[in-house]
């Protein structure tokens, strides 16, 4: 009868111990569902980022070519528009020295109108005179207005980059290289060579050239 109580109580522990590790092997697959569960979860949760990421980075972009498109079309605008005013100062820029010396030309006119054949004496021919010397004062006087400066280098060092040698001649007077004679002036607008003055240079006194070489 030991026995058999000895051989019932084993029984019981035994299923005791086979109930114990059935719960915990149900705990553990109840863990292990529940990981799995999460994980998707996870999984999913981070698609749904990545495509929010996705979809904000698209957006983004669209944006950056939006701008980048209204860049280069205002630029585009602006090199034209540059262009038209650059070639309407090219055209109409000077419209306003222009307008000047219609003024000249005017007075001109009128002191050629005035020196008709019928008035062709001593007092209309000092009126003729008189009347070009105001023409060309006020002529003087629109070319310091607008900048225009004459160039008449007499007696001055001659510069290749404001003057034109006509001749060489030589000089006892003036050493080499120094303009002896201004056939024609030059002007500069500014610090720009309009029109180099065209000048005769002294080639120094050839006697003493003579000397030296001797």
């Amino acid at each position: 009868m030991n026995q058999r109580k000895k051989t019932e109580k084993n029984q019981d522990t035994n299923n005791q111990e086979e109930d114990q590790n059935i719960n915990s092997a149900n705990t553990e697959n109840g863990r292990s569902n529940e990981n799995t569960a999460t994980n998707e979860k996870d999984d999913s949760k981070n698609e749904e980022n990545l495509d929010n990421h996705e979809n904000e980075t698209q957006d983004e972009i669209k944006v950056l070519k939006d701008q980048l498109l209204r860049s280069l079309a205002e630029n585009e605008n602006l090199r034209k528009r540059t262009a038209k005013e650059i070639e309407q100062i090219k055209k109409y820029g000077h419209i306003s020295l222009l307008r000047d010396f219609l003024n000249v030309v005017d007075n001109l006119e009128r002191a050629v109108k005035s020196s008709t054949s019928e008035n062709q004496t001593e007092s209309g021919m000092k009126n003729l005179i008189d009347g070009i010397e105001i023409v060309l004062k006020e002529m003087k006087s629109l070319l310091d207005k607008n900048q225009i400066k004459k160039i008449e280098p007499l007696h001055e060092k001659f510069d290749y980059n404001f003057h034109q040698a006509m001749f060489e001649a030589p000089s006892s007077d003036y050493e080499e290289g120094l303009i002896i004679e201004v056939v024609q002036p030059g002007y500069v607008l500014h610090d720009r060579l309009i029109r180099p003055a065209m000048v005769g240079v002294s080639k120094g006194e050839i006697v003493e050239k003579e000397k030296k070489d001797e």
